[in-house]
């Protein structure tokens, strides 16, 4: 695995994140590629990891077994088409985090004889606690299965999906949930403020809290109900807070919002496979 060639096509975070998760996890920086078209960032990505940089795209591409697709939704289908002969005369896996696009649309662009893997990774990716579901076509050997589990594997943890269909989940799930508990964070936050706290520790106070919170349903064998009923005293402090969220309804809150956000992933997919 080392010394298999990886080419990323885009240095945006997300492959800098990849990058910098590969290297960590021992993968030798002269076998990552990178095709990035700002000169800027394209140095920056080599000054940092030592990995090979080219402004083209067919030149990073040249002897790759897996080929990270990391650019904007709306360039996939002009970016796959350019490199659809190369990418099958090479037999290269492909890799997609682009949102919304569907391996089918891929298939179309790429080729079907194509090898594909949809990834939807989220942000905290960033710092090597992310968590990414994978979907592979039919064309996906055991080889390349574990190839790209061992890429996503180096910025969190990885799960497979056995249908497509539920990659709109994951991403009103697990692609967008980063947003819904930073949102809490400045909800509890200002709690905390008109409670009486100053800005910085009513802010360190729901940092950690979460952080802790999140440790403990890792580490524990219950789940989160469980979790909350025992820390929740009848009576107590903790229970009247429940009782107030309870009585706004916050579960079927998030249960309208999660549909929203998975309802918007399907229209995406539709949008970018009319391209």
């Amino acid at each position: 695995m080392s010394d298999t060639i990886i080419t990323f096509i885009g240095g945006g975070n997300m492959a800098r994140s990849l990058i910098g998760g590969l290297i960590a996890d021992g993968h030798t920086a002269a076998h990552l590629r990178v095709a990035e078209p700002d000169s800027a960032r394209r140095q920056a990505l080599i000054d940092d990891f030592g990995v090979q940089a080219f402004a083209d795209n067919a030149t990073a591409a040249h002897g790759a077994a897996a080929i990270m697709l990391a650019v904007k939704p709306a360039m996939m289908a002009t970016v796959s088409g350019e490199l659809a002969d190369q990418i099958r005369s090479q037999a290269s896996l492909v890799i997609s985090i682009a949102a919304g696009v569907r391996s089918a649309d891929l298939g179309r662009w790429l080729g079907d004889d194509v090898a594909i893997v949809r990834a939807m990774p989220n942000t905290p990716a960033l710092v090597q606690t992310g968590a990414t579901a994978l979907y592979a076509n039919a064309v996906v050997n055991g080889e390349q299965h574990d190839l790209a589990e061992t890429i996503l594997r180096a910025v969190g943890m990885v799960v497979w999906l056995p249908d497509e269909a539920q990659m709109d989940a994951v991403t009103a799930l697990s692609g967008s949930g980063p947003a819904y508990f930073f949102y809490t964070m400045e909800a509890m936050q200002a709690a905390g403020e008109s409670l009486g706290l100053d800005p910085r520790t009513a802010q360190l106070l729901t940092l950690e809290t979460a952080l802790g919170a999140a440790r403990m349903a890792l580490e524990s064998a219950d789940d989160a109900a469980t979790l909350r009923q025992r820390v929740t005293s009848p009576g107590g402090t903790t229970a009247a807070a429940i009782e107030q969220l309870q009585a706004g309804e916050l579960a079927p809150l998030y249960a309208k919002a999660m549909r929203a956000a998975a309802e918007r992933a399907a229209a995406m997919g539709d949008e970018l496979g009319d391209q």
